[in-house]
């Protein structure tokens, strides 16, 4: 998986702001009658949404995309429940997509393939937009995702691939290191990274499943 370095606690956090009641006009209030922020699975019609996040993320920096829009579109129609966005007033501000995978390590062929009803799921690509990072949105996302596979029959672990100065931010979220992975991009090496998701029974009592 290839994304921004991002920082914060995974976690989310009530809070009350201690300002006075102000009346707002009824222009105003129409514009907040949207969900102030929403997780849900992604569909192929947030493809270009997706995708426009994701070149901005990666292109200016590495020259690749993780996936191309056809890819996106492939992913989000064949498995849409391995997906996750984060949409605030009904706009994307940040995503995961994955898929599903039947090997113990990561190959070049799981870069592009769905294989369904398989216990492994790959994550591809976690990207937050360019306006919304430095504010721990992708650890959030990240923790929330995670939670939510545990949540889903069947799964037991998700695997990744990420550039070396990304490990600690994957560590930090509960990930282990499986050694350097047999996958490159355009001269770019990765490790492979890998989080179970059975066996914490204790995160799981407290996830809602």
């Amino acid at each position: 998986i290839m994304t921004q370095q991002l920082s914060g606690s995974p976690f989310l956090k009530p809070f009350f702001l201690k300002t006075p009641v102000r009346v707002v006009s009824p222009l105003r209030q129409r514009r907040h009658t949207l969900p102030a922020s929403e997780f849900r699975n992604l569909t192929p019609q947030d493809a270009i949404s997706v995708f426009e996040i994701e070149r901005e993320a990666f292109v200016s920096v590495s020259g690749e995309c993780p996936l191309t829009l056809d890819e996106v579109l492939n992913f989000l129609g064949q498995c849409p429940e391995l997906s996750l966005g984060w949409f605030e007033e009904g706009q994307l501000v940040a995503f995961i997509i994955g898929s599903g995978w039947d090997k113990e390590r990561l190959s070049q062929e799981a870069m592009t393939q769905h294989v369904p009803d398989t216990p492994t799921v790959h994550i591809h690509v976690l990207s937050v937009h360019r306006h919304c990072r430095q504010q721990g949105k992708g650890s959030i996302l990240l923790w929330r995702y995670l939670q939510y596979l545990r949540c889903m029959p069947g799964l037991r672990r998700a695997l990744l691939i990420c550039e070396d100065f990304l490990v600690p931010f994957y560590l930090k979220a509960g990930f282990k290191e499986k050694g350097p992975s047999a996958i490159s991009v355009s001269n770019m090496h990765f490790q492979e990274m890998e989080y179970l998701l059975r066996g914490q029974a204790y995160a799981r009592r407290n996830s809602g499943c």
